[in-house]
């Protein structure tokens, strides 16, 4: 696995406000909320998925980082596994998810590209758009920033550092999450949000605008290879309107005027446009066809009115299901919806990004399209289900559980599917050792809850070993 050196809380800024399409509009900070159900499509730009490629791993979407001089000494050489063949110049020495970057005045810095977030490991192989469900942040990232100023080189160097360590220090409260793997990426956009002028996206040391509570939901990272289905982005639809323009919202860590996310923007649609094209890796063990094709039959029978059909001419409802239906933990939904979050709604629909893109959420969850869902674990938007075995039957659901963190093939569990887990009879309470009590998912903490997806429990064992081996073949 990637040295956790290499890594840095730049890293996480794509995953929030993962939003969707289209037409262009007036600008406005209205705050608006979209109704639970079918999300209708809208007409997005084109891109090219090469060029995407190409721009997601080599072009400098985020704008500040670490010198290279500090890299140098401070990080380990990269696994043979974590490098990328075919990146140019200096990018073709640095691990998958980072990015070299010259800086106008000629300083070199490393920082953090997507792939940081969402690309993962499995049996020893990165999946580009697989989400890493191994992150750990459930630590202070403040302290690492400001180590690094101790192998600064010279003055020009020291400022790109400073304005680097100055962003970190800013969010970092923000951030802190209870449980290794969940990702806090909403909250640390709305802490960024707090802190630039929507109009201008200029900088301030102090927040414009109060920041989000400091107590993180968790959020499970989705597969890139959704947004080819999906009418609008984001757990409860938030996005609507321009997607490529929304998605590079994670430029405002760095990007201190306009004419910077302008010139990110006019690629974007390009990066869209690769996300889009993204396929999930073949199920890799062996398969039983006769008991998948009876399963095919009672999930076409009982899921697909939501999670839609596969095959040669599938059909994904892009349907929005409400917290009364879906029934699962309401805490990420209920904040966007329940006025805690209208601020930031009015910032991003006020702002550049706001000009053709809009947030809009929804009071419930996408149930999202299945495809490659066998590699997608943990499951629920908050990552509290670690089979889909369990899924479908909540009586297995572990109230406490812990995995290894790795993502080797040994610690997958082809029955199951999912990581491999072990059931534990208490929760972070009563856990002294500081190491292990991060690895603990405790279902009873806010915000981290199994409940609810209980479409399951209503078929028969027979029905559901049919179901999960028809879902190998997604």
């Amino acid at each position: 696995m990637p040295n956790a050196k290499t890594s840095s809380v730049a890293s996480i800024v794509f995953t929030a406000f993962l939003l969707a399409a289209c037409e262009s509009r007036e600008r406005t900070n209205a705050v608006s909320y979209s109704p639970a159900g079918p999300v209708p499509a809208e007409q997005q730009r084109p891109g090219d998925p090469n060029k995407g490629y190409e721009a997601l791993l080599n072009a400098p979407y985020i704008t500040c980082g670490m010198p290279y001089s500090a890299y140098k000494q401070t990080a380990s050489a990269p696994e043979p596994m974590t490098l990328i063949l075919g990146r140019p110049g200096r990018n073709a020495e640095l691990p998958y998810n980072l990015t070299a970057y010259t800086t106008p005045k000629g300083v070199e810095l490393v920082v953090n590209n997507c792939l940081s977030c969402h690309a993962g490991f499995f049996a020893g192989k990165l999946v580009i758009g697989l989400g890493n469900e191994n992150l750990d942040f459930t630590e202070d990232r403040t302290a690492a920033a400001e180590g690094v100023g101790a192998y600064v080189e010279d003055e020009a160097e020291a400022a790109e550092w400073r304005r680097w360590a100055d962003r970190i220090r800013a969010i970092a409260p923000y951030m802190i999450t209870d449980t290794m793997g969940a990702n806090p990426a909403i909250n640390m956009t709305f802490a960024l949000i707090a802190h630039r002028n929507p109009e201008t996206l200029a900088w301030s040391p102090e927040p414009l605008i109060e920041p989000p509570p400091k107590s993180v939901a968790p959020v499970s990272i989705p597969p890139w290879w959704r947004m080819a289905k999906k009418n609008a982005l984001f757990y409860n639809a938030e996005g609507r309107g321009d997607l490529a323009r929304a998605m590079m919202v994670g430029a405002i860590f760095c990007a201190d005027d306009v004419d910077t996310v302008r010139n990110i923007d006019a690629y974007a649609p390009d990066i869209l446009a690769y996300f889009a094209s993204l396929k999930p890796p073949p199920w890799p063990f062996g398969l039983d066809g006769k008991l998948a094709e009876q399963g095919r039959a009672v999930f076409e029978r009982t899921c697909s009115g939501c999670h839609g059909t596969y095959g040669e001419q599938p059909i994904y409802p892009n349907l929005v299901l409400g917290l009364d239906e879906i029934g699962t933990d309401p805490v990420l939904a209920q904040h966007a919806v329940g006025g805690a979050s209208d601020r930031f709604i009015a910032w991003f629909n006020g702002s550049y990004y706001g000009e053709t893109a809009r947030a809009a959420p929804a009071p419930g969850y996408f149930a999202p399209p299945l495809d490659g869902i066998w590699i997608t674990a943990p499951y629920l938007h908050n990552g509290s289900v670690p089979t889909i075995e369990a899924l479908l039957d909540s009586s297995k659901r572990p109230k406490y559980w812990t995995r290894s963190y790795e993502s080797s093939a040994a610690d997958y569990d082809p029955v199951g599917l999912g990581w491999r887990y072990t059931a534990l009879g208490q929760g972070k309470a009563g856990t002294d050792d500081l190491r292990e009590r991060k690895k603990i998912y405790d279902t009873t903490l806010p915000g981290h809850s199994n409940a609810g997806h209980v479409f399951g429990d209503g078929l028969s064992p027979e029905e559901r070993k049919a179901v999960l081996e028809y879902l190998k073949t997604l």
